[in-house]
This record gives structure tokens, sequence and C-alpha cells, in this order.
């Protein structure tokens, strides 16, 4: 189509030229101006040409790309397959070979040790030396069977229960003895008290510090916090980071022969081999107290004893044991009483051969009657008690005889203390 619009525009360049040019130019006008429009077309043709293979080029080379793409995608995929492949076969080779390695280190490797940790094992004295469970007491006066070392003390109830009140700042006391500038605690012997701590901390000294001079040595005195105990450099918490402040705790301090272990509830905290002086009596204080911060104190008790309880087996026939507590006019077994049934337990797992006849004896208080059926379930408590930790129930049985076998007087606070008791007796 180029060819036609060419050759029109040859007359038009011809009629333009002047006679003058004519004359000046001796070429042929014609021949060139055909020329000239044959070298046109020729080039537009060749664009043409030239832009029609591009196309056509391009759309060639469209087409392998896409499918070298398309092949080499494939090619990829397939590496990738065989990569997954391999990493899929390499992992299984891992886990297989953890596993092998596992399986060889349990047969090398022992089993992760097992622990076994008694972290209460009080046993109270068997012979009480003093008591004070505050009956009879009289709300507002000073308790009768204390001394005053320091401060005010007075007696009080609280949640309908007799306590001793610290409401001074360093108020302390110490129980009432006969002789109390002399030694008055054997070389074996158990304290034991409840405390409500509101903040802070209840002392326990190791001497009476009213008739007594001080040994002067860092572990005459036992601090009690509502979390931990210190005694000297010796020091813990109670697990889990417990806190009993403003709450009853029960707190048990055993000496024998120089060796000394303390007892928040039924967790050992104090465990000391060598005391390094001789106890020889007891002042309880709260530094703290005061009249909007009091302190209270119940049911203390100091006792004697030590002699272990398969010699007391061998020797008497029977184990007598008056640290097995109640709840008052109940079967309820207190928590403090586990200390004495573990031994008992451990005891006659050690000896199979050793059968026991659980007999429980109350004080005079109370009715005859009701003494003798409460003597009767307490043993059986203690029956129940020794079975659920693995105790044969045919190598146990229990009786009650109420009040009518006393091995001590009922006038007195000790005396009662003494004839309330469980006594484990030889079949």
């Amino acid at each position: 189509m180029k060819y036609p619009v060419i050759y029109l525009m040859i007359p038009a360049l011809l009629i333009l030229l002047s006679p003058e040019i004519k004359s000046q130019v001796r070429v042929d006008v014609k021949g060139k101006v055909n020329s000239e429009a044959d070298n046109r077309a020729n080039r537009a043709t060749d664009r043409a040409i030239d832009a029609g293979f591009d196309k056509l080029e391009e759309g060639i080379k469209g087409v392998f790309k896409k499918k070298d793409k398309s092949a080499t995608g494939k090619k990829t995929d397939a590496k990738k397959t065989d990569a997954v492949d391999s990493d899929a076969e390499d992992t299984s080779e891992g886990i297989s070979a953890s596993e092998k390695k596992a399986g060889e280190n349990k047969t090398v490797r022992s089993a992760d040790p097992v622990l076994s940790w008694s972290k209460y094992d009080f046993v109270p004295g068997d012979k009480v030396i003093f008591e004070d469970n505050l009956t009879g007491e009289r709300n507002g006066e000073f308790p009768s069977r204390w001394d005053l070392e320091e401060g005010t003390i007075e007696c009080a109830s609280l949640d309908g229960e007799n306590v001793i009140m610290f409401r001074q700042y360093g108020s302390a006391i110490i129980p009432y003895m006969k002789n109390p500038e002399s030694d008055y605690l054997p070389d074996i012997f158990t304290i034991e008290f409840d405390a409500f701590i509101p903040h802070d901390h209840i002392e326990v000294l190791f001497y009476d510090a009213r008739n007594q001079s001080s040994p002067h040595n860092s572990n005459e005195k036992l601090y009690v916090t509502g979390e931990r105990m210190e005694l000297g450099s010796a020091e813990s918490n109670l697990p889990g980071n417990a806190n009993l402040e403003k709450s009853w705790m029960h707190v048990s301090i055993a000496h024998t022969s120089g060796k000394m272990k303390a007892y928040i509830n039924e967790t050992r905290l104090i465990n000391i081999p060598n005391l390094g002086f001789n106890p020889t009596g007891i002042t309880i204080r709260a530094l703290h107290a005061g009249d909007e911060s009091h302190y209270y104190i119940r049911n203390i008790r100091i006792a004697e004893g030590g002699v272990s309880y398969y010699d007391r087996y061998l020797q008497d026939g029977k184990i007598i044991a008056n640290g097995i507590r109640f709840d008052v006019n109940k079967a309820t077994l207190k928590p403090e009483s586990m200390g004495i049934i573990n031994e008992i337990a451990a005891l006659m797992k050690q000896h199979p051969e050793i059968k026991f006849s659980i007999e429980g004896h109350t004080d005079s208080d109370g009715d005859d009657t009701f003494n003798q059926t409460l003597s009767e379930q307490r043993a059986a408590t203690v029956k129940a008690a020794l079975t659920k930790m693995g105790i044969a129930s045919e190598r146990l049985s229990s009786k009650g005889w109420g009040e009518s076998k006393p091995v001590d007087s009922n006038g007195t606070p000790e005396g009662k203390a003494n004839n309330r008791r469980v006594e484990f007796v030889k079949i």
C-alpha cells in the first residue's frame, strides 16, 4: 500500500521544482526522484518487515520462554521435591537416631533418684514436767502458772479459747517452776506450744531470763516467725513460701543431749547437731507486742523423754505415748500427733513380728461413762491411722480404759497430761 502513495508524490515534486533549479541541476531529476522513492519505499518495507519479524520473534521467544519456564519450574519443583524428600529422610533418620540414642541412654542411665525424706520426726517426751492449757484462768488476770520477766501479759479469750496475751513491747514470761535458779531442763526434753504471730517474731530463750544467767551463746535464742525459724546460723523457711502470720501454728522443739530440732506444724525447720551449750530453762518473749499488736500463745507443754520406742518395747513390753493429741472431748487426731504415729508405723514395718493392742486412757475430768467411750473411740482412731499407713489390721487391736488406770495424780495439770495417753501394749 505504500507504493501508490510514493508514486503520487513524484508529480508534486516535479511541479515544485523551479526553472532555475532545473537549469542549474544537470542530473536526471526524474530518475533521482524515482530512485529516492524506491529507496524510501524499500526502507519502509524493510522497517515494516523488521517490525513484523520483531513481533514474530518476540512471539516465538515468548512461546519458548513459557515452555522453558514451565520446564524449568518442573525441574525446580522436582529439585524441591527431592530436597523435601531428602529432608524428610534426614529428619526421619534424625528421629530414629535420637530415639535410638535415647534408648541407649535408658539402658546406660539409671532412673531418676527417688527422694526419701522425713520432714517431721518430732516425738514428744513421755513424762510431762510442765503443762498449761489455761483451764480455769480468769480473763484479764496474769496467767497463774507463769512468772513475769518483763512487760505486760494477761489472760484473754480469743475465739472462745483461753490464751496468754502479750500486749507491751518486749513482754516476756517464764514457766513457774520449783527452784527456778537451777537447771530444770533434762538432757532430753521437748517443748511445745501454739502461737499466734501477727508480724515479726516470737523468741524462745533456752534459759530463765529472770532467774538464770545468759549463756552468751549465739544459739541461746530461737526466732519463730509466721514463715521461718532461725537459731544462730541455722535458718529455714516453710515450704512453698508459706506465711502463717495472723493464724495459729504449732511450735515444737526437741533437744537430745546437745542436738536440737525445731518445727512449725509438721515441718522441721531447724536441725543443729551441736547446740554448743546446755539449755537450763525457758523464756518466751514477744519483742514487738503492743496495744494494737497482740501476740498469743496457748497449750504449752515441757516434757522429758528420749528412750527409743523399740527399747521401751523390749524393756517394758509397751510404749506409752502421751503426745498423741485429740480435739477436746473428741476422737479427732491433731496434726502434731503424726510424729509418734509415724514412728510406731516405722517400728512395726521394721519388725513384722510385733503386734500391738492400742489402748486409750483419759484423765478424771468429766463423766466416767463419757470418758470410757471417748477412750475407746480414740484408740480406734489410732488403729485406723496405722492401718492406712500399711500396717495389717490383724496385727492391731484397740480398747479403752477411760480414767480407770491413772499413772499420775489428777490433782495437777502435769499429772492430768500424763494420764491422758495412748499405750501400745505387746500382744
